[in-house]
């Protein structure tokens, strides 16, 4: 009978937990994923996995070490993919304590509990650290060489996390490796992101839901990519043979402003970007007759960070020589179009389910339904 590998993954309920979760099954392990106790249930990307045969949930907390450990020596992995974080980098500089208590102390529990568990000739670590450590980058393009210069509280609690990793693979001779990964979106990003804010906003103007989408630094730039494309580079890091650090990237830049236009494009509108700075709007020029003219994008310094990072673009010419993997599956321009082609058919059946619930309300009122 073939053993199945076994993976434990953190942050299993995120955007990157989903379809790591989903691409470890279609290789035939066992998943376990992480969960954490809540009155609220955030598990709606991986409803669809629960129930399917290899997968599995447990309860257990990054900042709690001993549900950690017994997890680990109940499971007894032979891969760990650690990806839970707090990471929204806005959220870091309101919640900076929480931020390093799971972010960089949560990191050397799992390692410790690798440990304690004596799995440390056989247990893989994969830890999913971040372009934001380049912060107020020394150099551009950014590879496995780039100093790292961190400029939020979130990219310095995963600079330790990164180098906790390091640390212990050259003290105990662990193979635990860091996926440098910069930014990755999906239809599954959570909707305080930026470009999640953008996608949904493009269709819900387009539906005539909402005004106008304010945002903050447009010439921002940012190495945008797929996550369902990364997280298969992700698993290619914990199968190569020695244990190394990768950037994760596409190897392309483009700007807020950029991703806004070709967001709205997909919609259906075509916007003209006007002015400068704080000033700067963009106007539609072409799509439905009732919003030429109109202004849809608008600036707002309440979205500008205490220090902001503005210029990250990737090399991810290691991972495709070593890992051979390829960063350009799914382009910019296909992952923009996928993302607002799920926020346009969920605008709507939000729609519809809010028709529903309001004509259900009335007949309940007048008596028409019991």
């Amino acid at each position: 009978m073939e053993t199945r590998k076994k993976a434990l993954i953190t942050g299993v309920t995120g955007q990157d937990g989903s379809y790591l979760s989903e691409f470890l099954l279609s290789k035939g392990y066992d998943v376990h994923g992480i969960i954490r106790r809540s009155s609220v249930d955030y598990r709606e990307r991986i409803a669809h996995l629960e129930g399917t045969p290899h997968f599995h949930l447990h309860y257990a907390d990054m900042t709690d070490s001993m549900s950690l450990v017994k997890l680990v020596g109940l499971v007894q992995p032979d891969e760990i993919y650690n990806l839970a974080a707090q990471s929204h980098v806005q959220v870091s500089f309101d919640a900076p304590e929480f931020t390093a208590d799971v972010d960089a102390t949560g990191v050397l529990r799992i390692l410790e509990a690798v440990r304690t568990n004596h799995l440390e000739k056989t247990c893989r670590i994969y830890q999913a650290s971040t372009s934001e450590l380049y912060g107020k980058v020394e150099e551009v393009p950014q590879n496995e060489n780039t100093p790292f210069h961190p400029y939020s509280p979130y990219a310095v609690a995963k600079l330790y996390g990164f180098w906790i990793i390091k640390e212990y693979r050259e003290a105990y001779n662990m193979f635990c490796c860091s996926g440098i990964l910069f930014n990755h979106e999906s239809e599954r990003r959570g909707e305080t992101f930026v470009t999640r804010k953008i996608t949904l906003a493009a269709a819900r103007i387009a539906q005539g839901k909402q005004e106008k989408l304010l945002l903050g630094n447009l010439s921002s730039l940012r190495d945008w990519g797929y996550a369902k494309d990364y997280v298969e580079c992700m698993w290619l890091i914990l199968q190569h043979d020695t244990p190394e650090d990768f950037v994760i990237a596409t190897g392309e830049q483009h700007s807020v402003r950029e991703f806004a236009y070709h967001a709205f494009k997909a919609a259906g509108i075509e916007l003209e970007f006007r002015g400068e700075g704080l000033d700067e709007k963009g106007v539609c020029i072409a799509g439905p007759q009732n919003l030429i003219g109109k202004t849809l994008v608008e600036v707002s310094e309440d979205f500008y960070r205490p220090t902001d990072v503005v210029n990250l673009w990737g090399d991810p010419t290691k991972a495709k020589r070593e890992l051979g993997w390829n960063p350009q599956t799914t382009t910019f321009e296909q992952l923009v179009q996928i993302m607002v082609q799920h926020d346009m058919q969920k605008v709507a059946a939000d729609h519809v389910a809010a028709v529903m619930r309001t004509n259900l309300a009335e007949y309940l009122e007048k008596g028409l339904v019991k």
